[in-house]
């Protein structure tokens, strides 16, 4: 039992940051403090002046920690980290609304991946924009590709992880395959380096090591990798120079405004570029009743700035609280003197204005919006648990398929409906391990088994404290599982339940002769909806929703085989004739192609190699 009358007496008198923690471990709200004594006892004061948000929180802390710091800077850059980390459900937590791609560049990971995103996430990752020019940022991507073999795959590559068979990518030269052991993470964490100094504009070290690299492979006569050298120089000035076009010159300025309701606030930031507004972002913030503006956007500047890698010389805002601390903590993460002014007249104020008042129209516009789709979506789930004669709409659905080719590449998908709407973040992946051939029904029983015992596993490591909540991808449970099928698949999914002693209830999506969907069944029972219902229109979505994902996932498991597979198939052709021919002619179609004389250019394809590849591909059109 956490003792907090002995532990707040002893918090010392630092600055640093405190973490509260609910019964079962998760961090519930981080904070920082200039005085942690000071501050953490005031949660667990009298109550009289707290607001409703913080008496809510404190009867919901079980324990809480703390990390003592040097200064209040860095405990303002801990608390920024840990927030990013944990997402905390009382602290405020940024909803975006994108217009504007970013480049995100996944530095929490151990081999990162460079690529566009138009979704602003705390996931730890570093993003460079907003960019207002859409198709220069692709092109940008498209030259750090060229020259920067990095990896582009979702796989989650480490370290520590069994090595594998290198992908098409690695043969034509556009990924230098850490998963395959082909390079160290310092030389790939090299290259991310480079593209992130690119990214930031700082090409000159870059620029002068290549033209000293190009010199020395000259001197050695070595042209071929020299003239790389030289490409490598006109792409890095490219990609500068592309950077210049899309950030603007470094004179540029942010205004920042917040709107608030009876209950949510939308933070609007308009970018300022050579004296044109070029661009804007919002983000939708819930529950702030008992924020105001001055800390909506103090928590806004620590958010949004924490994960963009430009930060401009000047920011206006309408109003902020610990403007001193912010600007240091600004200046050392942009490297310059940053400064945050409330303009009281003149121009910067009109503009400042102008963003309110978009803030403002940019909330409304989603209430509305927001408001029309709840109210549908429970219409929808309260016509489903009539239908299915629930007590309770299912807040939570969990849908189920197969997929497969004549019992090749098996998969099963997992796909996921909160209150009605698709929850992406908690979709789930599964390769059929333990059937043979074309088993739905076993297929089904195995991902079902996994699915729902390594949740009940980490339920118990969750109570016991062994894992935070935050960690468990399974343990969360539906209020209603939905089979794309019908009795078979249902009674498959209710044995596996049974058998692992859970209670919840299981309907089938049927479809009719078009392969459209016609019903459901439940209970053995087919049940009619009206095709015109907003209970028929859900189901619809579901079932193709999970029948689309498992659709993906198996063509794209597929055709990474077919495309290992078919060089794999003809005589004398091994290995090193492989990757040879897919560096010289980039596709298997390419080499499908090519005539004699271009096969036999191939460094170590002979005329013996070179008849067998004519042969197969004539003999396997």
């Amino acid at each position: 039992m956490f003792d907090f009358e002995y532990h707040l007496k002893n918090l010392p008198q630092s600055p640093g940051v405190y973490l509260m923690k609910s019964s079962t471990g998760e961090i519930i709200y981080v904070g920082k403090a200039k005085v942690l004594k000071n501050r953490v006892r005031q949660y667990f004061q009298s109550s009289k002046n707290h607001s409703e948000k913080v008496i809510q929180m404190v009867k919901n802390i079980s324990e809480f920690e703390y990390i003592v710091t040097d200064s209040e800077v860095e405990a303002l850059i801990l608390e920024c980290n840990l927030i990013k980390k944990y997402t905390p459900r009382y602290n405020v937590l940024l909803k975006d609304d994108k217009h504007y791609p970013f480049i995100k560049v996944t530095i929490q990971e151990e081999f990162p991946r460079v690529f566009v995103s138009r979704n602003f996430v705390n996931d730890g990752a570093k993003y460079f924009g907003p960019y207002p020019d859409g198709k220069a940022v692709y092109e940008v991507i498209e030259l750090i590709r060229k020259n920067y073999p990095i990896r582009t795959c979702r796989r989650a590559v480490t370290v520590d992880m069994e090595q594998i068979k290198e992908c098409l990518n690695y043969h034509i030269g556009m990924c230098t395959a850490p998963c395959a052991k082909r390079i160290t993470k310092s030389e790939y964490n090299r290259m991310i380096e480079d593209i992130q100094e690119l990214l930031k504009g700082k090409n000159k070290v870059i620029v002068r090591e290549l033209k000293e690299e190009m010199t020395r492979l000259s001197a050695e006569l070595k042209f071929e990798e020299a003239a790389k050298c030289r490409d490598k120089i006109n792409a890095v000035e490219t990609i500068c120079e592309k950077q210049k076009i899309i950030n603007g010159s470094f004179e540029n300025e942010d205004f920042i405004s917040v709107f608030s309701d009876e209950s949510d606030s939308c933070v609007e930031i308009f970018f300022m570029r050579d004296g044109k507004i070029v661009g804007r972002e919002n983000f939708i913030i819930d529950n702030t009743i008992e924020n105001n503006s001055s800390e909506i956007i103090k928590e806004f500047i620590k958010s949004f700035y924490s994960g963009t890698a430009y930060i401009p010389q000047r920011i206006f805002v309408q109003d902020i609280s610990e403007k001193d601390i912010l600007e240091e903590w600004l200046k050392i993460k942009g490297e310059r003197k940053v400064e945050i002014k409330i303009p009281q007249i003149g121009e910067k104020k009109k503009i400042l204005e102008m963003v309110y008042k978009n803030a403002k129209e940019t909330l409304e516009i989603y209430k509305n919006k927001t408001k029309v789709d709840k109210e549908l979506n429970k219409l929808s789930l309260n016509e489903l648990a009539d239908a299915l004669e629930l007590q309770d709409y299912p807040e939570r659905i969990e849908a189920y398929d197969i997929s497969n080719i004549m019992g090749m590449d098996s998969v099963g998908c997992m796909v996921v409906f909160q209150n009605g709407k698709a929850k992406n973040s908690d979709y789930r992946r599964f390769k059929i391990k333990t059937v043979e051939g074309a088993d739905d029904y076993g297929s089904m029983r195995e991902i079902l088994t996994r699915r729902f015992s390594r949740g009940l596993d980490e339920i118990k490591k969750i109570t016991g404290k062994q894992i935070k909540v935050e960690e468990g991808k399974f343990s969360v449970f539906p209020d209603l599982i939905m089979m794309d099928g019908g009795k078979g698949q249902v009674n498959i999914a209710k044995e596996v339940l049974n058998e692992l002693g859970i209670d919840i209830p299981v309907c089938g999506m049927v479809k009719d002769d078009k392969h459209r969907t016609r019903g459901l069944i439940f209970e053995n029972i087919e049940i009619s909806i009206s095709k015109r219902s907003n209970c028929m229109k859900l189901v619809t979505r579901i079932q193709d929703e999970v029948h689309r994902f498992a659709i993906t996932y198996h063509k794209s498991l597929r055709t990474k085989r077919s495309l290992n597979s078919i060089l794999e198939e003809i005589p004398h052709i091994g290995a090193k004739r492989r990757k040879e021919l897919l560096l010289k002619f980039g596709s298997v179609e390419n080499i499908k192609k090519a005539t004699e004389g271009e096969l036999l250019e191939t460094p170590s394809i002979n005329k013996k190699a070179c008849d067998a590849i004519i042969k197969y591909f004539k003999g396997n059109k």
